[in-house]
């Protein structure tokens, strides 16, 4: 098959031409923001075979369609909520994928057999001009053999599909270089299937509570059914192995390079570069400029299938900002093999709501010689012991100390508990003040567990090796809390309320250990055998890092 190369730049008709392969049932290689994409009309079941054939994608793996504009939206889907016009309104066009209930007119091959379907509006004017011209939702996944690294220039694309498809339409290099992120609406709080071009961060700010599918942190078993595109299967993966290095770039670095073996590359920050002189080295970027590595990390894993490398190893970013889709395809990428590079002591952060059964979990910790932190606690005692914190309190509200300098809550909670943004800029203080010193407290112990409610939202998630949310079922919460408080149903139900669901511990965290125990005791037995098998797999990963 021939396969034409249009330039819109130059060629005045390259885009009516473009949108005629479209609507004749072809396959055409468009450009967006975030990668190449193979597009093909996505309500046409034949066309959208084609797709599959010749990525040689698996047939459960759901294709997202693009539309030029949110008007679109009612082409594809039903019971659309105000939430997806909000966020159109907000980030399209852009790198934002939202989940709906489908139309009848898009087909199950379409959406891997799904009720549901994935629909974004690139932010790449030629492509929604050759969309708006075929008339049609194009289904579109990233250009490129299924498996392999994502295209971000059209010579990615040719490199896999000249000669497999009708045309590419070269758009010049994809400006944001991760695939979009992909925000299930269909359930409440809504979910988060891949991180991508939009930080989660973005979306928390309009959506509030955001909860993470666990796909996004960990490989999904045989059984279970992707939701999303690239949510199941091994992704974005060179010919060579890859093996990802986390912790403190400095760390990483380090690691890499006292573990790097002959003919292995290397991924790395730019600052950390001259410590693999010898080997084929893909600079990532700055170790603080997260955009350009998102825009260079696919071809950081295709570079090497030019080369001779027998292995890959990868500084991998935090998962802040548009670090969560970094980190994701570089683990995917390895099959989440991943090492933590950094110090043998065991760090565990730990949160759920009240009622959950967070005291005997950590019970536990204590049982196994471990040392707990409680947020809480180092709150109060800051509150009385710092004059900075209390001083920064101040500033931002005016009045809340009493004479003899301690917090007048009642006045506090006034400002606060009715304000979401005077909640959030108390939050900001505090947690300017806390990190730190528990970070500082967690040097003191081999193990050690970090008990905040707050854990996510205050960033001490960062401190720890891993998060576990202590969850259980609302009856059983709400006939624990009556039976420890003295309190009525009624205020038990509104105290649950009033705090992050499950749903949204049970995204945040790496692991969920669920508290359906008759008592306490027999939880706090579970939950060490939890511990024990966790910390024990967290040391043996320290330990194989520190060789």
């Amino acid at each position: 098959m021939e396969t034409i190369i249009f330039h819109p730049e130059t060629d005045r008709n390259a885009i009516t031409e473009a949108a005629a392969i479209l609507r004749r049932g072809g396959l055409l290689g468009i450009p967006t923001e975030t990668v190449y994409g193979l597009g093909a009309d996505g309500l046409n079941e034949d066309a959208v075979r084609r797709i599959f054939e010749a990525k040689g994608r698996p047939q459960d793996n759901p294709l997202i369609l693009h539309v030029p504009d949110a008007g679109w939206l009612e082409r594809c889907c039903v019971d659309i909520p105000d939430t997806a016009y909000a966020l159109a309104e907000r980030f399209w066009p852009g790198p934002l994928t939202m989940i709906l209930p489908r139309r009848d007119c898009v087909p199950l091959r379409t959406t891997g057999g799904l009720d549901t379907v994935g629909v974004r509006c690139p932010d790449h004017p030629v492509t929604r001009a050759i969309i708006a011209a075929a008339d049609t939702p194009v289904a579109a996944p990233s250009g490129n053999t299924s498996g392999r690294p994502s295209p971000t220039c059209a010579r990615h694309m040719m490199e896999d599909m000249m000669g497999k498809i009708d045309g590419i339409v070269d758009g010049g290099p994809c400006a944001v270089g991760v695939e979009s992120t992909i925000i299930d609406l269909t359930v409440q709080p809504p979910r988060l299937l891949r991180p991508g071009g939009l930080p989660l961060e973005a979306l928390e700010a309009v959506l509030g509570e955001v909860a993470v599918d666990k796909a996004v942190r960990q490989k999904l078993s045989d059984g279970e059914k992707a939701k999303a595109p690239g949510m199941k299967y091994r992704h974005y993966a060179p010919r060579a192995a890859v093996t990802v290095v986390t912790g403190a770039p400095r760390r990483s670095a380090a690691y890499i390079a006292a573990h790097l073996p002959a003919g292995a590359g290397v991924i790395c920050f730019d600052e950390y570069a001259p410590l693999f002189a010898g080997h084929i080295v893909h600079r990532l970027g700055p170790a603080g400029d997260k955009l350009a590595q998102a825009q260079r990390v696919f071809d950081a894993l295709r570079t090497f299938d030019e080369t001779e490398v027998t292995a890959i190893y990868a500084q991998c970013p935090d998962s802040q900002g548009l670090g969560l889709a970094i980190s994701n395809r570089l683990k995917k990428a390895a099959g989440f093999k991943t090492i933590a590079a950094g110090q043998k002591r065991v760090v565990i952060g730990i949160t759920g709501g009240t009622g959950s059964g967070k005291t005997s979990a950590l019970e536990a910790i204590r049982d196994l010689g471990g040392r707990v932190i409680d947020c809480d606690e180092v709150y109060h005692e800051m509150l009385r012991d710092s004059a900075e914190l209390r001083h920064a309190i101040e500033v931002k509200f005016h009045g809340v100390f009493n004479s003899d300098g301690t917090l007048n809550r009642k006045k506090l909670g006034e400002l606060v508990f009715e304000n979401k943004e005077r909640m959030e800029q108390l939050n900001e203080v505090i947690y300017r003040f806390i990190v730190p010193e528990v970070q500082r407290r967690c040097q003191a112990g081999e193990l050690v567990a970090v008990d905040a409610i707050n854990l996510i939202e205050s960033g001490a998630e960062a401190l720890c090796d891993r998060t576990v949310a202590v969850t259980a079922p609302a009856e059983l919460r709400v006939r624990r809390i009556m039976a420890r408080d003295g309190i009525d149903e009624r205020y038990a139900r509104m105290r649950i309320s009033a705090q992050k669901s499950d749903e949204f511990y049970r995204g945040k965290c790496d692991y969920e250990l669920s508290n359906t125990a008759e008592t306490p005791e027999d939880f706090r037995e579970i939950a060490r055998d939890f511990f024990r098998r966790l910390i024990g797999e967290l040391r043996e990963e320290k330990n194989e890092a520190s060789r």
